[in-house]
C-alpha cells in the first residue's frame, strides 16, 4: 500500500503520512502534482492519502475511496438516547457495564451503538481484518465530532484491532468478554452508500465451525450473528434467530449460565 497527501496543504500533513507509512509497513510517496488515479496505475498499488481533517483509503480495483463516517449508527445513537430499542442491543441484550468483542468491525456502526449502551464501565473491542479499514477507523473514531457528546465519548471508547478474527479470539481466554458479535460482509449486502467503499476491501469469507467454536468459548454470556433473513448461516450454525420484519435478522447462541 502507498501512503501519500492531500493535494492541498501538503506541507502540514506530510510528516504524518511518513510516520503513517512507517506504522502501517507501507510506501510513502510525495504527492506533487500526481493524481490518485495515476499513482494506482503506475505502481498498480493502494493508496492511503492523509489529509489535514480526513484519511481516505483508494483501492486499486477502482471501487470508491473509504473513508470514516459513523453511517447508520448517528440515528441509532439518537434514537437511544431519546429512549427507543436497537435491534441490536436487544438481540445482545447489552446493559452498561458489558463488553463487546465486535469480530467484523468494517465502518464500526454497531460497536459504536454498543460502546454507547456499555457506557464508560463497559468495554469494546472491533477487530478488523483489513489494515487500511482498520487505520482508517480508528483514526476516525479518534476524532470524528458528532456534535453529540455522548456519541463522542463512545467512540473515543472503543479499541480497534487488525487482525483476523479467527487468530484474535484463539488467543483470548475463556470468557473475556460478555458478547462476541458477527456481522459477516457479503457482495450482496453492500447496498448502503455509506459502505460501498469497504468493497474492495472487505472479508467475504464464510464463518466456520470452528470460529463459531472460539467465539462461543471468549463469550460469558452470548454469541449474536446478523446475517440475511435467508442465510442458512443460522441453522449450519445452531443460533436461534430472532424474529423480525427486517431484510437483517439475528440469531443468538446463549450459554448456560
Amino acid at each position: 500500500m502507498i501512503v501519500t497527501t492531500a493535494g492541498k496543504n501538503a506541507e502540514k500533513i506530510i510528516k504524518k503520512a511518513k510516520e503513517t507509512a512507517l506504522l502501517l509497513k507501507s510506501s510513502f510517496l510525495e504527492r506533487g502534482s500526481h493524481s490518485i488515479s495515476s499513482f494506482i496505475e503506475k505502481y498498480n498499488d493502494d493508496v492511503l492519502m492523509i489529509g489535514v481533517e480526513k484519511i481516505s483509503y483508494h483501492p486499486k480495483d477502482g471501487s470508491s475511496p473509504f473513508f470514516f463516517h459513523p453511517n447508520s449508527s448517528m440515528f441509532r445513537v439518537k434514537q437511544l438516547l431519546r429512549g427507543d430499542k436497537d435491534a441490536f442491543v436487544e438481540a445482545a441484550k447489552l446493559k452498561p457495564g458489558m463488553s463487546l468483542l465486535d469480530c467484523t468491525l468494517g465502518l464500526g456502526s454497531d460497536s459504536i451503538v454498543g460502546s454507547l449502551v456499555a457506557g464508560e464501565d463497559g468495554k469494546v473491542t472491533g477487530i478488523e481484518s483489513s489494515k487500511a479499514i482498520a487505520f482508517v477507523v480508528q483514526s476516525g473514531l479518534s476524532v470524528w465530532d458528532s456534535s453529540i457528546k455522548e456519541m463522542n465519548d463512545a467512540m473515543r471508547r472503543i479499541e480497534v484491532v487488525h487482525g483476523d478474527h479467527y487468530e484474535v479470539l484463539k488467543k483470548q481466554s475463556d470468557h473475556s468478554f460478555d458478547v462476541v458479535y458477527f456481522d459477516p460482509m457479503f457482495e450482496s449486502s453492500i447496498q448502503s452508500p455509506g459502505i460501498q467503499g469497504l468493497k474492495g476491501s472487505a472479508d467475504y469469507r464464510v464463518l466456520t465451525p470452528e470460529v463459531i467454536k472460539e467465539a462461543f468459548r471468549v463469550a460469558s454470556q452470548r454469541v449474536v450473528l446478523k446475517d440475511s433473513r435467508n442465510s442458512s448461516k443460522f441453522n449450519e450454525l445452531g443460533f436461534t434467530v430472532i424474529q423480525r420484519n427486517a431484510s437483517f435478522l439475528y440469531g443468538v447462541l446463549e450459554k448456560n449460565t
